[in-house]
């Protein structure tokens, strides 16, 4: 009765699936201000705008890191208030997962556990730059991740009908 629910019976199953976050790191990360703290005046708001990507690097048969890319800036006209990059990064245990699990794990699960860490390094850059904090948005990496498939597809698609 005892061995039936026993998670390391489990555990020790060579064969079983595994997944399990490793490590989130600041891979690289940078802040531009070149006005200092000022704003141009001349009645025009600041407007923000924000890049997201995301990379998949293979480190070892089960060892993958996944780094997201979090560009926002802040513009007035032509003039740059701000520029906050971050590349925040996680290493990720995986095995005995299915080829297109996988694929959505690396590129949805992953991207939604990076985000929180992403959000308050870009946060805390522009505290310390002397500017309100930019919360990011949430991001459906579902939506994305199926639209790059789809996009992919419809590639594959036109390149066969060339050939």
């Amino acid at each position: 009765m005892a061995d039936q629910n026993n998670p390391q019976t489990e555990a020790t199953d060579p064969n079983a699936p595994l997944f399990a976050p490793q490590v989130v790191y600041l891979k690289d990360v940078s802040f531009e201000s070149p006005m200092g703290p000022r704003v141009p005046q001349g009645g025009e708001n600041p407007s923000v705008n924000m890049n997201l990507d995301t990379s998949i690097n293979q480190l070892s048969p089960e060892l993958f890191e996944v780094v997201l890319s979090v560009n926002v800036q802040s513009v007035v006209g032509d003039k740059t208030v701000w520029l906050c990059e971050v590349k925040q990064a996680g290493a990720f245990a995986a095995r005995n997962i299915p080829d297109a699990e996988l694929r959505r794990i690396l590129g949805v699960f992953c991207p939604n556990y990076l985000l929180p860490y992403g959000r308050q390094a870009v946060a805390d850059l522009l505290l310390k730059g002397g500017f309100p904090p930019f919360l990011l948005p949430p991001v459906n990496f579902d939506a994305l991740f199926d639209q790059a498939v789809q996009q992919q597809q419809n590639a594959a698609a036109n390149q066969t009908a060339l050939n």
